[in-house]
């Protein structure tokens, strides 16, 4: 089931985008102002996000530009603002496609399956491309960046790494980290796993600065 956000003010345009999304067998969350759409946009993997441009809170166009920033993911910004200048400020800032309000809902359909065509011919799986903060992850290449640079990895450092950014936000004990990384079967004890963790540390953070992978004490990791 493809994950559709939408980020949209008007909540009877909410209501009735999301109950015609769902029909069609996507799965959806809502956001009502520009701040908590972009933590949404950010901390979760989406298929696609549905964006208005006149948001609370920040504007759409910043939220497009910062979502682009860290993620490929694709946007389709809505807007009554149908001006030239609207348009291309929408695509230049990150989105790929926009649509002006009002809207038939066949149309605004018919414009997603496009978005999916076209992802499926180019052949770019959005989700083989992880993004977190500076930190990017082409799964399919097994290479990760930071910055634009290329942080080198040992397997199970990028496996390790991998299932962190799966799971954003989302507490992993060390037996969960163990089982996924090194298998059910694996004879290992679990304290590998602070080992690798702090392998990880070492070549993902820079002195001074917070670690994007917090321990939960007692408990296991986090990346948040």
């Amino acid at each position: 089931m493809k994950r559709v956000l939408l980020i949209e003010d008007e909540k009877n345009l909410v209501r009735f985008i999301q109950l015609e999304l769902e029909h069609e067998s996507f799965e959806v969350q809502t956001a009502y102002d520009g701040k908590t759409g972009l933590a949404l946009a950010l901390q979760d993997q989406w298929d696609l996000i549905l964006l208005d441009i006149m948001l609370p809170e920040l504007n759409g166009i910043e939220v497009c530009r910062r979502i682009r920033a860290a993620k490929k993911t694709p946007i389709l910004m809505l807007t009554a603002r149908d001006s030239v200048v609207d348009r291309v400020s929408g695509l230049d800032s990150g989105a790929d496609d926009y649509m002006p309000k009002p809207f038939a809902i066949e149309e605004l359909l018919a414009r997603i399956r496009a978005i999916f065509r076209r992802i499926e011919l180019d052949g770019k799986d959005p989700h083989a491309l992880l993004s977190f903060q500076h930190i990017d992850v082409d799964m399919d290449a097994r290479m990760v960046y930071k910055d634009k640079q290329i942080v080198e990895l040992t397997k199970r450092e990028f496996d390790l790494l991998v299932m962190f950014m799966k799971n954003l936000n989302l507490v992993l004990t060390r037996d969960m980290l163990l089982d996924h990384v090194w298998g059910y079967d694996s004879l290992v004890e679990t304290n590998v796993v602070d080992v690798y963790v702090r392998y990880l540390r070492n070549k993902l953070d820079q002195a001074g600065e917070n670690s994007c992978i917090q321990t939960v004490r007692g408990i296991g990791y986090v990346m948040r």
